[in-house]
């Protein structure tokens, strides 16, 4: 596969799960990567090998996502680490639930500074960096669009919230020849929310395909729309959630 060659991409939260499986995609299609990590320093180095295996050149850039200073510098650092950019992925996320009566303020700061914020002032920095031809793709989830039980409404918010910034940028980047998309995973199996965790029992009952997905299902999505077949796709979602909306 070679469908990204010559391009120079930027992964957050790529040390892990979704974001080691995207970072390792689009190099096996091709492209330089560099990935961000807060603390997994160690999968964040096994990540730049697996990428260097490939024969690409890799990159890891430690940032917290909820340091604004740290989000502009590590989009800069990446692209004059690859001597340019193309592709950005905003990947990195966390999650806080619970009853609302129970939110923090340092839960509902957090959630707003990684899931929102991190993704707004990363996709503004790419955009001083990024030429016609350019992608800016952020990792959703299937609860922007249904919450289908209680106590995940910080979550749920912050996705939904990057549908409209993503309607948006669209139309902002599109003059430019850049697109800006997507993609809303549903149940995949990650540290985050794995297949045999407590609550995998009542999400596959939701779905079309009872199944939890895999991180390279994600993958897979975000390379087709970082490739030039995506070239026509902007300011749209993508599900890949095995039918939990439908």
């Amino acid at each position: 596969m070679s469908r990204l060659a010559g391009k120079r991409a930027l992964v957050t939260g790529g040390s892990r799960g979704i974001g080691a499986a995207i970072a390792r995609r689009l190099a096996a299609e091709g492209a330089d990567v560099a990935l961000t990590y807060e603390r997994s320093a160690e999968k964040a180095a096994e990540i730049v090998k697996a990428i260097e295996a490939l024969g690409r050149k890799g990159v890891a850039i430690a940032a917290d996502s909820a340091d604004p200073a740290a989000v502009k510098r590590s989009v800069d650092a990446a692209a004059q680490a690859l001597g340019g950019l193309d592709i950005l992925v905003n990947n990195a996320g966390i999650y806080r639930g619970g009853p609302v009566e129970d939110w923090s303020l340092a839960d509902i700061d957090a959630t707003i500074a990684v899931n929102i914020r991190a993704v707004v002032l990363a996709s503004q920095a790419a955009a001083a960096h990024l030429g016609r031809g350019g992608r800016i793709i952020s990792i959703g989830s299937c609860l922007a669009d249904r919450v289908v039980e209680p106590n995940i409404t910080l979550y749920a918010m912050s996705k939904a919230a990057l549908v409209g910034f993503t309607k948006g940028l669209a139309r902002d980047l599109g003059p430019r020849g850049i697109t800006v998309n997507i993609v809303h995973p549903g149940s995949t199996d990650t540290d985050m929310n794995p297949a045999s965790g407590p609550g995998a029992e009542a999400q596959l009952a939701r779905m079309a395909i009872p199944a939890y997905g895999k991180p390279e299902d994600i993958a897979g999505a975000v390379a087709y729309l970082a490739s030039e077949e995506g070239r026509f796709i902007t300011g749209a979602g993508f599900a890949v959630d095995g039918g939990v909306n439908t």
